[in-house]
């Protein structure tokens, strides 16, 4: 017998999430955006203000903010995760390269979700924030993990394997050595990415690097393009054939 989810677990989560993207929030803009009712967000709230991971804001307005625990577990977790240690100098000396925003995001239950962020230190630049799920079919991040895996073995939601232009997106990721999306998720933003393989050559993340369109022309595309590819092989395990 199939073992079906719990709702009010799944909820109470989506709660958190909506949370952490908009503290301090207060209950009547929580219940608009996840749908649920105010009774039974009031009894949610409750739940996790009394378990420690949310806080109430000072009156007169009750707002909700995370208490520290979701950082002590995020930190836990990248203490035992090898990849994002290693990435952060990664991606930090490839900002300072290319002057621009770098994202490390990586497959997750059918999304790409971006785990880290080295900004860009210039005044106008893209702002990424860790959590950002990047679309599979038309992301540099989701072309880069694409054309480095196997079409049998795709995974990602929001892909249609008989699309005609993101075969070609992929045909021109993998003779290029680094994936391009101008414009294609937002229409102000050109991204760069390169997948990162492990030891088998799977891809397991993506580098990618976003900039304002109008200092990402083709020349900027293919010098940022290379940086991002041989900064993604010294990440991983594998390199890729030249």
């Amino acid at each position: 017998m199939a073992v079906k989810p719990l709702q009010s677990l799944a909820r109470a989560l989506e709660v958190l999430e909506v949370i952490a993207a908009h503290e301090p929030i207060g209950v009547a803009e929580l219940a608009r955006i996840t749908g649920v009712d105010k009774s039974a967000l009031q009894r949610i709230l409750v739940t996790l203000h009394t378990c420690g991971w949310l806080r109430p804001t000072a009156e007169p307005s009750t707002r909700w903010k995370l208490t520290t625990r979701p950082l002590v577990l995020a930190a836990q977790a990248r203490r035992r995760d090898d990849l994002l240690t290693r990435a952060r100098p990664v991606l930090a000396d490839l900002r300072e390269e290319t002057g621009e925003t770098v994202t490390l995001a990586v497959p997750d239950a059918g999304r790409i979700v971006a785990v880290d962020v080295a900004e860009s230190r210039q005044l106008v630049r893209t702002v990424p924030r860790i959590g950002l799920v990047f679309p599979a079919a038309t992301s540099a991040a989701g072309l880069a993990l694409c054309a480095a895996t196997p079409p049998d073995e795709w995974d990602l939601s929001g892909i249609d394997p008989y699309d005609a232009a993101f075969r070609r997106e992929l045909a021109g990721t993998r003779e290029r050595g680094w994936s391009l999306s101008m414009g294609a998720v937002d229409a102000d933003i050109t991204s760069v990415g390169a997948a990162v393989l492990d030891s088998t050559g799977r891809p397991v993340a993506a580098l990618i690097v976003s900039a304002p369109s109008g200092r990402l022309d083709q020349v900027a595309c293919t010098r940022v393009g290379m940086l991002v590819a041989r900064a993604a092989d010294s990440l991983g395990e594998h390199t890729r054939p030249s």
